[in-house]
């Protein structure tokens, strides 16, 4: 299981940067600003029935609207304590399988909508984790080719059927690509260029 110390720690950093940006500063995350993502956040946490939302089309605009009202309804002071003091008490003991990736990728979120971004230094812990979390599937169901994941010191993750691509980079920089940040990943692909090119531009993620 993910130590939930790794969830706590890019918790912090998350909301240390909410601090330093502000309200109104860009992400990653397609038309958001950092108090959407905040907003989500909070939502995610604390509102259980906009959930399905989150995963099922039809529910999106009611959890959209929640979100929304979260945001505008809530001072941006209040938004980022209440991410700050972390999950409610029954969601606690599923804090790192939950949180360590969805966190880790929203500080990767706000760091990378600035230009002169660079990769962080992360703990190898956080790096162990992001790896285990590093999976090929999601990729190999949008294109027909064998997605090889590999990353320095790792065993390699492969699946899928068809022609062989490889991507290979650093744990996170893997997670931010196969979570559908592939513009703001440091990713090598080497194989068929037409599907390297195909994959760079499919929706991933969730």
């Amino acid at each position: 299981m993910t130590p939930p110390n790794l969830a706590q720690q890019e918790r912090k950093a998350l909301c240390d940067l909410f601090v330093e940006r502000g309200p109104g500063a860009p992400t990653l995350c397609e038309g958001w600003s950092t108090a959407d993502l905040a907003a989500h956040l909070v939502v995610r946490e604390r509102r259980p029935d906009s959930g399905p939302g989150l995963v099922w089309p039809p529910l999106a605009g009611y959890t959209d609207k929640v979100r929304q009202a979260v945001r505008d309804r809530t001072a941006w002071e209040k938004l980022v304590e209440t991410v700050r003091r972390g999950p409610p008490l029954l969601l606690r003991p599923f804090d790192g399988p939950m949180n360590t990736v969805e966190f880790f990728v929203h500080v990767e979120d706000v760091r990378r909508a600035q230009a002169g971004w660079e990769p962080r230094q992360i703990s190898p812990e956080l790096a162990d984790a992001l790896w285990a979390r590093v999976g090929p599937g999601g990729m190999a169901k949008k294109i027909p080719a064998t997605i090889v994941i590999t990353s320095a010191g790792r065993v390699d993750k492969e699946r899928g059927t068809g022609p062989r691509l490889t991507l290979a980079g650093d744990p996170g920089e893997l997670i931010m690509f196969g979570a559908g940040r592939q513009g703001a990943a440091r990713v090598e692909i080497s194989g068929d260029a037409a599907l390297a090119s195909q994959l760079r531009a499919a929706s991933l993620g969730v």
